[in-house]
């Protein structure tokens, strides 16, 4: 299965490293002020480490030291290690979302890759955009690359109880709207929910992602769910540093793991774990970056088949920890593959097959990795409806919504924008009962900008407090992977580039059929051309900057929401070095 290439022989870094001309001395001296000896430049690959270590990104606090020990395994295997910093996109804290700069990230990684001496890198991530901008700027280059996750938080604990990071935010806040919990209760949680270092310990964005890198066969079996804080993430990470450097030897790049049928798996692998619906922009636009051919319709085809086996928050009970005792993705992995859901022999950066990898893997926890006849939902993958409301379709994730919402006709309450919710949900008057369909406009790829997860909307209090749990969502907006209920996101095109969204107004009816994978605003198409005439385009308050270059030339929720001048490989060569050569 391993690619068969000479070595030794001339590496990538030899073009700044190699010979004895001016160039070379010079790039040589100024490296050894670093107290380098004279064989450091003998032809060993460089690896860089490529790390989102930020303290502004508490999911990644504690990548230097996982740096670390990806540098011990780089020098054990012959390489030479050296660390650079990119730009950190952290979820709780960048404003107005991590998401406008998820592409910015991407074009740090690419250029940093390329303008540099290196022969391949080992690529740290962990919060919800690192992983994705890591892997869609190192694919852009397309250099031998393998991730290394920083892993998730301890389980949550407060007052005796497990409690999910994200997941107990949302359930709480809703308690306290009804009274069933005290601001002063909802505070002590806080400390509890983040109680180590790492990401968050549900199945959000963060956890996803991960899960998707190792599905895609760019980590080493079982990256995804090693907690934190477990001596055993140490463990995998010097051994990443060590395989880089036989990736390297081997020419192993990104053009060779990240093919269809490597995308098909991952896709397969969010259903079974119950993923975040970000990880459907996130591999459309890897996608993108490596030329493969990947729509929305790909995410439904293959995801009506596959069971949610993994009985994890928010879709099930468990956390992270549970998850990785079991016996973490491989075992989820290995299960695909004994149904028949899975491309087993698409490689990974082990330079194996993917199902070499897994089919050793033992469930230690059947309560936390399912057998399929007790799976929390037999069709666990994406949902992708589409209709006169959404023509270039929307996604909902059926593990974490209501059965009995799947198939339901509404009257619209409609919200102009983010600050027109927060404005009038709490308020008595507001005309709307369980049976109503929340509808938020303007927060996708252009509209808020940056397309946040604000689109699982907190129901209004009154309802709440009539012990209602869930009501169907639609907006054009994102939501947290830890989030839940019958939400429906992503609708494209987005209302400000002008979608259907921008046009529905309080009193229409809604149609949803979840089966059917419909969405229909029951208003005739006469009267949308007048509402259509009536239109007005809104100003968006960003006038230069990195966010002007965002607005103008992001692609909609449906294409991944990547740059458009972003998309493809543009390969590691530099057109001339500093000297003009």
């Amino acid at each position: 299965m391993k690619k068969k290439v000479d070595w030794p022989r001339n590496l990538r870094s030899y073009e700044w490293f190699g010979g004895k001309g001016k160039n070379a001395i010079m790039c040589r001296s100024w490296m050894k002020n670093q107290g380098l000896p004279a064989d450091t430049f003998d032809g060993r690959p460089i690896i860089g480490i490529c790390n989102t270590w930020s303290e502004l990104t508490p999911c990644n606090a504690h990548l230097r030291d996982l740096a670390e020990r990806v540098k011990r395994g780089v020098y054990e295997a012959g390489g030479f290690p050296v660390e650079f910093p990119v730009f950190s996109t952290g979820e709780s804290t960048l404003r107005p979302t991590a998401m406008m700069f998820r592409n910015l990230a991407a074009m740090d990684v690419e250029e940093a890759i390329r303008g540099n001496p290196v022969d391949g890198v080992v690529l740290l991530g962990g919060c919800d955009k690192t992983t994705p901008a890591l892997l869609m700027g190192a694919a852009s280059v397309d250099i031998p690359v393998i991730l290394v996750s920083g892993g998730p938080m301890l389980n949550g604990k407060w007052r005796g109880k497990d409690v999910g990071s994200g997941t107990a935010i949302w359930q709480f806040s809703e308690m306290v709207k009804t009274g069933e919990m005290t601001i002063d209760e909802f505070i002590d949680a806080e400390q509890g929910m983040a109680r180590s270092a790492g990401s968050c310990m549900t199945m959000g964005t963060a956890s996803t992602m991960a899960s998707m890198a190792e599905a895609l066969g760019m980590t080493l079996p079982g990256n995804a769910a090693i907690p934190a804080v477990d001596a055993r993430r140490r463990v995998i990470s010097q051994l990443s540093g060590r395989r880089i450097v036989d990736m390297v030897k081997e020419d192993l790049k990104p053009s060779d793991i990240l093919t269809k049928e490597a995308f098909e798996n991952a896709i397969r692998v969010n259903g079974a774990v119950g993923g975040s619906t970000n990880a459907v922009i996130h591999l459309l636009a890897l996608a993108g970056r490596v030329g493969v051919d990947l729509s929305l319709d790909d995410w439904d085809r293959l995801g009506r088949d596959v069971p949610t086996i993994l009985d994890l928050q928010p879709s099930g009970k468990h956390l992270m920890e549970e998850f990785y005792y079991a016996g973490g993705l491989p075992v989820v992995i290995k299960s695909l593959g004994e149904m028949g859901l899975l491309h087993k022999q698409a490689v990974t950066v082990t330079g194996e097959s993917i199902w070499d990898s897994v089919k050793d893997a033992v469930n230690y926890n059947d309560a936390v990795i399912v057998p399929r006849d007790k799976a929390l939902t037999q069709s666990g993958g994406i949902a992708v409806l589409r209709g006169n409301l959404a023509p270039n379709g929307a996604v909902l994730k059926p593990s974490a919504a209501s059965p009995h919402l799947m198939k339901h006709k509404g009257r619209a309450v409609v919200f102009e924008s983010i600050e027109d919710y927060h404005a009038r949900i709490g308020d008595d008057d507001l005309d709307i009962d369980e049976t109503c369909i929340m509808v938020l406009k303007y927060c996708g790829p252009k509209g808020y900008p940056g397309m946040a997860e604000v689109g699982n909307l907190g129901l209004p209090p009154k309802i709440l407090k009539k012990g209602i749990k869930d009501m169907i969502r639609i907006s054009d907006a994102r939501m947290s992977g830890t989030a839940y209920g019958t939400v429906i996101l992503h609708t494209a095109p987005e209302a400000a580039d002008g979608g259907r969204l921008a046009l529905v107004e309080n009193g229409d009816m809604i149609a949803v059929d979840i089966p059917a994978r419909t969405i229909h605003l029951h208003v005739s198409d006469e009267e949308l051309a007048v509402r259509r005439s009536a239109w007005i385009r809104p100003e968006i308050p960003i006038t230069g900057g990195y966010g002007k270059l965002y607005i103008n030339t992001v692609m909609q929720a449906d294409q991944g929401a990547d740059l458009d001048f972003l998309v493809g490989t543009r390969g590691s060569r530099i057109p001339m070095d500093r000297n003009g050569h």
